[in-house]
């Protein structure tokens, strides 16, 4: 017993001699330092509006701005959700009118793939999802619909080019008009390839459009295949040929945002191989990377120690570890982390294990959220007081040395304090959230599932904001809840087959094509000739001629604009009704509508040439052949290709619905065509899936209460998945 007590009390002591004896914190305590943590929000939020704004970012000591990423007023957009999390709802609907008016991605600029992803596009999903929550009018269908998720589909769109290589692994800058830039590199880093997942998903699953989450798992996947032979992965590789350019392995800078997204991709989109593949890196990182409650960098492909270094970015690890119901391992590691945060009053970029000193080549602070993420993330699950003080340390520091009267500065160096003139978006979009959700334990957020709202969407009554939020790497919550309302969830993204052809023109051309022709077919028909034409039924969209030529113009006009090249389930009619599949091939179609424009074109009473061009002569008993039309006969000898003038003068002689096709419809090819490239992914198959792909049951791990969301009970999981 008296041995007990003896060891209890050295316990005790190591603790106070380690500046963490326990203190107690009373709700009323937690709450002041919860405003604390909104006032410095705050303050740092209406610099950039007044010194800043339009620029990316806050110079906090020129009191001035600067463009950093992409010119696209990054820190407005990375504070939005944050403007819902405190409750300023007025501040929000008035920043998101802004947003929406003068946002325009339409730019020719270069970004980074990674950071527009996970700042601007992560910004504006959490933003949308959190909408209804500020009182904002919402569009008929949200949260399945909305401008907001218009906007980051746009940005997406912009992103998608870079995923367009021989690998599936995405370049690391984008031109946001033109797509990856001439001799831009194809070597990007781990983190860059692997963090996409829970923002393109988020999309897919909102849109019901499976482009952006297919490259997105295609790219974790030719991670995973291009890992060593011991599972480990490197720093850099590249997109192009899958070769390791840096194969230093850790889990830090480079590299940790691949790990975080496994996890969380797994439980946000319900993906039990992306969990899988983290458990397996998991048992090789607990090998050769852990060394004694420290994380340490290797050579991946035997495991030897290169760099025995602790990175600030490494401090996300206990969190993630949290989440998967790993804590008591996790609070190890932070005890770890915090004594380094104590040495310093902040932790340096990177400290050296060896020395016990920082790096004197990466010694600042750049005002990092990781050490106080996990701090969050395990306050939730453990309630530990010490936590708190953790936190309280982490705000202290920060007030006292990094504020300035325009803002919060970077430490430029951890032994000195000095100060550098930044302040990324980051410190208001993570910083500030995780410190104010660590003393806020009654914010929405933390909703274990006790309550939430039901709405109604065009697919029936849905509950949302139940609580489980999954954070984006840059602290942008997502309901999960809201994926399940949009599309056809219920049982999975409805993935139909796209329409596949090689004939002369692509998918979105052949239906404009054929609409264009329907259109001028029905203007020829004169109001004289009474009864319509007994014309021949080519597809379900063709267009019924009327005996009235204005009822028939007007008619024209409005199928006109029902017009839609592509729909989340295939093809529509000019008309707007879903098209059927046959056997025919779009290419046939096309055919037999130009067959049927040349070879039904009326003759109108008062003019003695048929309503083509003035200067076509043709005979209207004369069968004409579509072959003929669109690859003529060419004669043996070579042809001199026409002058520029010869070329327009061409064109004259030319139908008129051919005519408005070049001269107005027609557009060079992008030269990434988004579709094309899926069906590339999906016909190659070059990874194939995960053997765990079914095994739901890995996902219900004994992870922290508050992410027992529905999913854990099994309301989540369809029925199918269930069974499987």
């Amino acid at each position: 017993m008296y041995k007990i007590l003896h060891v209890s009390l050295l316990i005790l002591c190591l603790k106070c001699e380690n500046g963490l004896s326990i203190r107690e914190y009373s709700k009323e305590d937690i709450l002041k330092l919860r405003e604390e943590v909104r006032e410095m929000f705050q303050h740092a939020y209406d610099s950039y509006l007044r010194y800043a704004y339009p620029y990316d970012e806050l110079r906090p000591l020129s009191c001035d701005g600067l463009d950093t990423w992409g010119s696209y007023s990054l820190t407005l957009i990375d504070s939005l959700d944050m403007l819902v999390i405190m409750g300023n709802y007025t501040e929000f609907n008035r920043v998101v009118d802004i947003v929406l008016e003068k946002q325009n991605f339409d730019s020719d600029i270069n970004v980074s793939v990674f950071e527009t992803n996970i700042r601007i596009v992560g910004g504006l999903l959490s933003a949308h999802l959190l909408s209804y929550k500020s009182g904002m009018k919402l569009e008929p269908g949200w949260p399945c619909n909305g401008p907001l998720l218009r906007l980051a589909e746009d940005v997406a769109q912009r992103l998608i080019a870079a995923f367009d290589t021989t690998t599936g692994m995405p370049y690391g800058t984008i031109n946001l008009r033109k797509g990856v830039p001439p001799g831009e590199t194809s070597v990007t880093c781990t983190a860059g390839v692997g963090t996409f997942i829970i923002e393109f998903g988020t999309l897919s699953r909102l849109t019901g459009d499976p482009l952006y989450e297919e490259v997105a798992l295609n790219a974790l996947k030719a991670l995973y295949h291009h890992r060593s032979p011991i599972g480990l992965v490197g720093n850099h590789i590249d997109v192009m040929t899958g070769r390791w350019t840096a194969q230093d392995s850790g889990i830090g800078g480079g590299v940790d945002s691949y790990f975080e997204y496994l996890v969380k991709g797994a439980i946000l989109l319900e993906r039990p191989e992306l969990m899988s593949m983290f458990n397996e890196a998991r048992l090789v990182i607990d090998k050769y990377l852990k060394k004694d409650d420290w994380y340490v960098w290797a050579t991946m492909l035997r495991g030897h120690v290169t760099l025995p270094v602790f990175q600030s970015l490494d401090s996300y690890w206990p969190g993630l570890l949290s989440l998967i119901g790993e804590s008591d391992t996790a609070m190890r590691i932070i005890h770890n982390y915090h004594s380094v945060w104590k040495q310093y009053g902040f932790t340096p970029e990177v400290y050296n294990l060896g020395t016990g000193e920082a790096s004197s080549s990466r010694e600042s602070y750049p005002l990092r959220p990781e050490l106080i993420e996990s701090i969050m993330y395990l306050y939730r699950e453990t309630r530990d007081p010490i936590l708190l003080q953790m936190g309280e340390d982490i705000l202290r520091s920060i007030q006292h040395s990094a504020r300035t009267p325009c803002g919060y500065a970077t430490i430029k160096d951890v032994r000195d304090h000095r100060k550098e003139d930044r302040m990324e978006s980051f410190f208001l979009a993570e910083t500030t959230k995780y410190l104010y959700l660590l003393f806020d334990p009654d914010n929405f957020i933390h909703n274990p599932g006790v309550h939430g709202t039901v709405i109604n969407t065009p697919n029936g009554e849905c509950i949302i904001d139940m609580g489980g939020y999954v954070f984006n790497t840059e602290a942008h919550p997502i309901d999960p809840l809201m994926l399940y309302c949009c599309h056809e969830a219920r049982q999975g993204i409805n993935i139909s087959e796209v329409h596949r052809i090689s004939q002369i023109l692509d998918e979105e051309d052949n239906i404009k094509f054929m609409t264009m022709i329907d259109a001028s077919m029905n203007r020829n028909v004169t109001n004289t000739t009474a009864t319509a034409t007994n014309s021949e039924t080519l597809t379900n969209d063709t267009v019924k001629t009327t005996t009235n030529a204005t009822t028939a113009d007007k008619k024209v006009e409005q199928n006109q604009e029902l017009i839609k090249t592509q729909t989340r389930t295939g093809y529509v009619n000019i008309d707007g009704t879903e098209r059927e599949k046959n056997n025919e091939t779009l290419g046939d179609i096309l055919k037999e509508h130009i067959n049927n424009y040349y070879n039904n074109t009326k003759i109108n009473e008062s003019d003695t040439k048929p309503v083509l061009e003035p200067d076509v002569k043709t005979d209207s008993k004369v069968e004409v052949e579509v072959d003929d039309i669109i690859v003529p006969k060419m004669e043996t000898e070579t042809l001199q290709p026409p002058s520029s003038t010869r070329a327009k003068e061409v064109i004259k002689i030319l139908p008129k619905v051919l005519q408005d096709y070049i001269n107005n419809d027609y557009k060079p090819k992008s030269t990434c065509e988004p579709q094309r490239m899926l069906e590339r992914i999906r016909n190659e198959k070059r990874y194939p899936d995960h053997p765990d792909i079914n095994k739901y049951g890995i996902l219900l791990t004994s992870a922290p209460s508050f992410m027992q969301r529905m999913c854990i009970a099994g309301e989540f999981l369809n029925r199918k998945h269930m069974e499987l």
